[in-house]
């Protein structure tokens, strides 16, 4: 019955309360400020930025000014960063990372590889596909040279996806 109640007061709440229950502030300063890191290099230290949008483990999500903190492990994916004033996303596909987005506006994005979309070449991308997918089928059953091949499959088959190549 409780339960009932709560839904019903959920459902009935105002669109304005509703809408501002991912955020800690009543309006969005509108700008956010980027770092977005890889081992070997910085991309961004300190960016204002509009929006990212993050490939997360457990959904794409956006991120604008003041969001809700948030910790997310990051899957082989397009992160998309929206700059004032710019139509178009400036994208890179990520092999995989963490975001974490804290209380500040402020999101750190660290991530092992990270290479624009612009960039990927998609007969490469086929040609290394086809070079894990060999590389699974010869390993033993149940080996690291499996596992590692498969984790190459999975990734080239997201980097093909993001440039519009089908890998199967």
């Amino acid at each position: 019955m409780a339960l009932q109640q709560l839904v019903r007061r959920a459902a009935s709440a105002s669109p304005c309360i509703a809408r501002r229950a991912m955020s800690s502030a009543p309006e969005a300063s509108g700008a956010m400020t980027l770092n977005f890191n890889l081992p070997h290099e910085t991309i961004y230290s300190g960016a204002n930025v509009s929006q990212v949008i993050v490939p997360g483990a457990a959904g794409e999500y956006g991120i604008t000014a003041d969001h809700v903190p948030i910790v997310a492990q990051l899957k082989p994916g397009v992160l998309q960063i929206m700059h004032d004033g710019s139509g178009e996303p400036e994208k890179y596909f990520v092999a995989g990372g963490f975001s974490l987005t804290h209380p500040n506006s402020v999101t750190d994005i660290s991530c092992p590889e990270a290479v624009k979309l612009d960039d990927i070449d998609s007969a490469a991308v086929q040609k290394n596909f086809e070079a894990a997918k060999s590389a699974f089928s010869s390993a033993e059953s149940g080996s690291s040279a499996q596992a590692e091949a498969q984790v190459d499959m999975e990734v080239n088959r997201a980097m093909g996806a993001a440039v519009g190549v089908t890998l199967s």
